[in-house]
């Protein structure tokens, strides 16, 4: 018996709704032209797949089996449908911060034979470009929005706990820590209603919500020295919401940082990649980043010069995965 696979992809969309109008809805065809499909599938396959009443729609016994491996076959069918992929590793950065630059350069130095095609792109964008293959590892934060949105078809590990740090203005002396309520916080990022709104927005938000104070959104300006540029010339004595990462940066251009006195934030970074890229290459980066990781104490529920309880959201999906629990 040849199965054709539009009848399993309609058959899959009535299982995942159980309801034949919904279905139909997602599938952008009508209600009777769906239950004769899926008519057309139980006669091929002489058995019937679902119970339906007036009220209500069920998977029979041999409905649930097939819908197991009905999910097999479409994703192997997706797979082959792909274009082949391109030689070496497609990954991806978020701007100038460190993570994924010292991953990078931990796997050319491993693997310098495997040649590292890289992108600079927002987590949320990332995930498009992984789930559609145009990326092949990405590293990004995870968010609950992520999850719901897209519950299969990828994979993710926690990767890096980077702390955020409060950078001063320029003049100022330096100090171990200060305080988000002693002058106005100021970040470099693109607030709900901008359009560009992205994982490290919702973040902000967030944090925002938890501290009980508003902070002046400034957008994201592609580049960091157009950040430490904004620092510099500005006349407002207030403090700047960034990543260890670019801590040393503005030191170097004569700014301190301090660490956060109420609560220390973590922003978690993940590696992404395809639940299907079976490919030797991939599994040796995520190799090479969590080596890098332990390397470098990266996971540690405490950082190093932290003076405040840490915090993340409280829907964060890295809650799950740090093992013991850190709050």
């Amino acid at each position: 018996m040849d199965l054709d696979l539009r009848l399993v992809r309609y058959f899959v969309a009535v299982a995942d709704e159980l309801h034949f109008g919904r279905a139909a809805a997602r599938l952008f065809v009508s209600q009777p032209a769906l239950s004769r499909q899926i008519r057309r599938l139980e006669d091929q396959l002489g058995e019937p797949l679902f119970v339906r009443d007036s009220r209500h729609v069920t998977l029979t016994a041999r409905g649930e089996q097939f819908l197991d491996d009905a999910r097999r076959l479409l994703a192997l069918a997706d797979t082959m449908a792909q274009p082949a992929r391109p030689p070496g590793l497609r990954i991806a950065h978020v701007f100038e911060l460190s993570t994924s630059r010292l991953v990078a350069d931990a796997f050319s130095a491993a693997e310098p034979g495997i040649e590292l095609r890289e992108h600079a792109m927002d987590s949320i964008t990332q995930l498009g470009a992984l789930l559609h293959g145009r990326l092949d590892v990405a590293i990004l934060r995870v968010t609950p929005r992520m999850l719901l949105a897209h519950p299969s078809g990828w994979r993710h590990r926690l990767l890096r706990l980077e702390p955020m740090v409060l950078v001063g203005s320029p003049g100022d002396a330096e100090a171990p820590t200060a305080s988000f309520r002693d002058r106005p916080v100021h970040v470099f990022g693109d607030p709900p209603d901008s359009g560009t709104y992205t994982a490290h927005g919702q973040y902000l938000t967030a944090l925002e919500e938890r501290l009980g104070l508003g902070m002046r959104w400034l957008g994201t300006p592609g580049a960091f020295s157009f950040c430490v540029a904004h620092v510099l010339r500005s006349a407002e004595r207030v403090r700047y919401l960034e990543f260890l990462s670019y801590a040393d940066k503005y030191a170097a251009a004569g700014v301190p940082m301090s660490w956060p006195e109420e609560l220390q934030p973590l922003y978690p970074w993940s590696l992404a990649w395809r639940s299907d890229d079976l490919a030797p290459a991939t599994t040796r980066l995520v190799e090479v980043a969590v080596a890098l990781a332990a390397e470098r104490g990266w996971l540690a529920p405490v950082p190093p010069g932290a003076a405040a309880p840490t915090w993340m959201p409280d829907d964060e999906p890295a809650w799950a995965e740090l093992r013991p629990h850190p709050r």
